[in-house]
């Protein structure tokens, strides 16, 4: 039976084609992280268990992650995700580290989870963290940040929203408001990060169902129902704006559109289900109706370096996927149009194998892309294959251009040919890159 062509279930091949447009991806995320003043880390692909199981939550760590037992007995894990990774690498050089530190990763992460249209189980992931700044321009910085990757990929703003809410808001509505217990409030936050994936009937029953008795004869499960259909933050009962939460929330919205940044959204029901975040989570909806769905968020998660035994540092930060981020360039006709990074292809005519290969040399060292078919075969192959390869140019060296040192270019989009010098043909070459 012949091996499969297929890669394993959730992962992807990238050919030439894919790669580049892979490539663009992570070249316009670096370009804006660095423009901020963000520093390039990574870390193992290769983790303790323990560390994901004591920081994000138990639905990662026992149903969506690629855990096995090495050779040393000890359980490993292929990271889901890298927030606990770069929190250890900022826990383990607490003292010499010099604050506010800017990091970003580009790392490639493993969930095991049904693969879906947005969703793989392999898939490059940019991380943005800010450790060291308390205060509101933290969460400003992130939301810039947010709106600069958006528009490097020549996205308008009227095609996504930024959905944001506080977790000290939540808190406050459940805890001091509804007077629930800290299991209710864990039971019931848990609830409301899978609101909108319930039917309505079964999402109140399980609020219900999580809400001691004498509470819901006060009337708590009522309340908690109605504030979750706020739409903006003056639906909201005048007595939780006075939160200090709620407060930020409000600031932030203003200073953000002040900024120019309009598609900020308040959003209640907004909580993400990892454990670890503190106050400020945010999550960027695309708004194709086709693709109407979160691509990625992050928050404060200001407790996180201090499990490690060290003194705590405030941290804000997020992440998006290649493949979300691939459906919502597809669906808003966004995804880069690349060729190949090949600028010519040396043909050699005749007996000038070693002069075309000198030629190749030299056009290399003065910075063109070059192949050279070195198959031997007819010329008219060879031609196919540059016309084939998306190539834009063809250097034909026959035995007069070995000779005179002027040779034969083609442009394979305008169909035009002419004869020039090595230097010349470098200028058009870099000419042509700047169109």
């Amino acid at each position: 039976m012949p091996l499969s062509t297929q890669p394993y279930k959730g992962a992807r091949d990238f050919y030439p084609e894919d790669k580049r447009v892979l490539n663009k991806v992570f070249s316009n995320w670096r370009s804006i992280c660095l423009s901020f003043g963000y520093e390039e880390y990574d870390a193992p692909i290769l983790e303790p268990a323990e560390l994901f199981a004591a920081k994000s939550g138990e639905e990662l760590v026992n149903e969506q992650s690629y855990a096995f037992k090495d050779r040393g007995d000890r359980i490993v894990m292929l990271r889901p995700e890298m927030t606990p990774s770069v929190a250890r690498l900022v826990a383990g050089r607490r003292q010499e580290l010099a604050l506010p530190i800017r990091w970003f990763s580009i790392p490639s992460c493993w969930r095991y989870e049904r693969p879906q249209k947005g969703r793989g189980r392999e898939f490059y992931q940019l991380n943005v963290d800010l450790f060291g700044v308390e205060g509101l321009a933290a969460e400003i910085e992130m939301l810039q940040i947010v709106d600069s990757l958006m528009a490097k990929f020549k996205a308008k703003k009227e095609m996504y929203d930024i959905h944001i809410n506080s977790r000290i808001l939540m808190n406050y509505i459940m805890g001091d408001w509804l007077g629930l217990d800290p299991v209710e409030q864990k039971t019931i936050a848990r609830l409301i990060d899978r609101m909108h994936k319930l039917p309505g009937p079964e999402f109140k029953g399980l609020i219900e169902a999580s809400i001691a008795p004498s509470l819901r004869e006060q009337g708590a499960a009522e309340r908690l129902l109605n504030v979750l259909q706020a739409k903006s933050m003056v639906d909201l009962p005048s007595e939780l704006l006075l939160n200090e939460g709620a407060k930020t929330l409000l600031k932030l919205i203003k200073i953000c559109s002040d900024l120019g940044i309009v598609n900020v959204k308040f959003d209640i029901t907004l909580m993400r289900g990892l454990d670890y975040y503190t106050d400020f989570v945010f999550e960027v909806f695309d708004n194709d109706p086709d693709n109407n769905r979160s691509m990625f968020g992050g928050g404060r998660y200001d407790g996180l370096v201090g499990l490690f035994g060290v003194e705590p540092v405030s941290t804000i930060g997020f992440a998006i996927s290649d493949v979300v981020l691939m459906e919502f360039l597809k669906s808003h006709e966004l995804v880069p149009e690349l060729s190949t990074e090949t600028e010519v292809y040396i043909i050699s005519i005749g007996e000038t194998y070693e002069h075309a290969l000198k030629v190749s040399s030299e056009l290399r060292e003065m910075g063109v892309n070059v192949a050279f078919d070195i198959t031997n075969r007819k010329t008219e192959k060879q031609l196919k294959s540059a016309i084939k390869k998306n190539i834009g140019y063809t250097l034909f060296v026959g035995e007069q251009e070995a000779e005179n040192e002027r040779y034969k270019l083609r442009d394979l989009q305008a169909s035009t040919e002419e004869t020039y010098s090595l230097q010349r043909i470098v200028s058009i070459i870099k000419d042509h890159r700047k169109i």
